[in-house]
Order: structure tokens, then C-alpha cells, then sequence
């Protein structure tokens, strides 16, 4: 049984200012119920602990939400662990096969400037295991560096929210750099679909996806990275 775990954005508020931001749901219900379904362990936890803030926008009328988010308005037991995650350093990573970065706004904000989450990032890379972000998740990945020194993210296939799709939204002058662009001068191959279309892709143990739409698929190329198949997830 693969062991996975995921570790959310803390961020409510885009800074400076006030405006509202948090985790993009979909891109952690997507994936949580992909792995759990495909037999994996999962382990939430967050930046700072606590609540993980859900950004409204990522919120659907009821009837209008993708299935995983459906299916997660009907789960006690996922809202529960919502509410009330520990803080990633709290835990051991060691056991664990695979890190997952879901993403939202809100990982411009504070995973940048996480030196445990940039060392985390390395270590799962050190040793061979699994690392994978979504959307604006490969946020994670920007201030991690290779056992060299050099940019984790250095001469790797890269998928990402592109600075298009940042334009698209109008949240191109909200956010602290825009992260295709981040990651291009990082040296990472960026690739990508068209906007807001699914696109995820996998270089070895490195698995990233685009945007909200590819929250499945990066999900089912992390399985198919830890030799696990049947990673769709079961919708009610």
C-alpha cells in the first residue's frame, strides 16, 4: 500500500492586500479519492496547521461541482481533516512514497517562502520517492534545489497554471510572480496544453499538471509512478 502525503497552502489572504484566497478544492478531492480508490494511504497536512482556507472561487453550486468535490460535501471524515490538519513538520516523512502538492492561489503566498516545504521537496527527490504538484502547486518547487545546489526544478519537464491562464482569471498583478515564467528562468522545460484543458506530464519521480482540469490525470500519472493502476476517481 503506497503512503502519500499531501500538504496544502496555509494562505487565506493574497499580500499585500486582503483579497480572499486558499486551496483550489477540486485539486485536492481530485487526487485524495484518486489515490484512496487505487488503495493508497493518505496522510493531509498543511503549511502552518490548522484550518486549510478553500478559496470561494474553487466553490461550485451544489449540482454544478466536479464529482470529487460532490463526493466530498458528502465525506465527514475528509471535511473533518480539513479543518484541522497539522503542520507538515509535525510529521515524519520517512515511509512515505510519494509528496503531493495541490494547488490554489494561495501557494503563491507561503510556498515559496518555506524553507522546510523547499527541503522536503529535496529530500523526497534525494531518495528516489515521488514528487507532484498541481496547478499553481509547483509553487513548492520554485526555492528547492537539487543536492548540488543548483534549481530543483533545473533542465526537468515542467507542467504549470501558465501566465496565460494567470492573464485569463485577471490575477496576473495580484500574485507575487507569475509562475511559468518563474519556473522558465529556473531552467525548467515548461510545457504545456491549452489554457484551462488538461494537461499533466511525468519526467521519472517528477509528476505536474496544469491546471484545475488536470488535477486527474497528474493523480493518475503519481499512481502509475508508484507502479499502482486504477487511480480515476469514483464519483457519487
Amino acid at each position: 500500500m503506497p503512503r502519500i502525503l499531501i500538504v496544502t497552502t496555509s494562505a487565506d489572504r493574497m499580500t499585500p492586500g486582503t483579497e480572499p484566497t486558499g486551496l483550489w478544492l477540486e485539486e485536492l478531492t481530485t487526487p485524495y479519492y484518486a489515490f484512496q480508490d487505487a488503495g493508497a494511504a493518505v496522510t493531509l497536512a498543511s503549511v502552518a496547521g490548522g484550518a486549510v482556507p478553500v478559496d470561494a472561487r474553487s466553490l461550485a453550486a451544489e449540482g454544478e461541482e466536479e464529482a470529487s468535490v460532490r463526493r466530498y460535501r458528502q465525506d465527514p471524515a475528509l471535511q473533518a481533516a480539513v479543518a484541522a490538519t497539522p503542520c507538515f513538520t509535525e510529521i515524519d516523512p520517512t515511509g512515505y512514497d510519494a509528496l503531493f502538492l495541490p494547488g490554489g492561489h494561495g501557494t503563491m503566498f507561503d510556498y515559496p517562502g518555506s524553507a522546510a516545504l523547499a527541503a522536503l521537496v529535496e529530500r523526497f527527490d534525494r531518495e528516489g520517492r515521488v514528487v507532484a504538484a498541481v496547478c499553481h502547486g509547483p509553487a513548492g518547487l520554485v526555492s528547492a534545489r537539487k543536492a548540488d545546489g543548483t534549481p530543483f526544478v533545473a533542465g526537468r519537464r515542467i507542467a504549470a497554471f501558465t501566465d496565460s491562464e494567470e492573464r485569463a482569471v485577471g490575477l496576473d498583478q495580484a500574485v507575487p510572480f507569475l509562475l511559468e515564467s518563474r519556473l522558465k528562468a529556473l531552467g525548467a522545460r515548461h510545457e504545456a496544453g491549452p489554457d484551462f484543458q488538461p494537461f499533466a506530464l511525468r519526467d521519472g519521480r517528477l509528476v505536474t499538471g496544469q491546471n484545475p482540469a488536470s488535477a486527474a490525470p497528474t493523480a493518475a500519472l503519481v499512481m502509475e509512478a508508484l507502479g499502482v493502476a486504477g487511480a480515476a476517481p469514483q464519483a457519487l
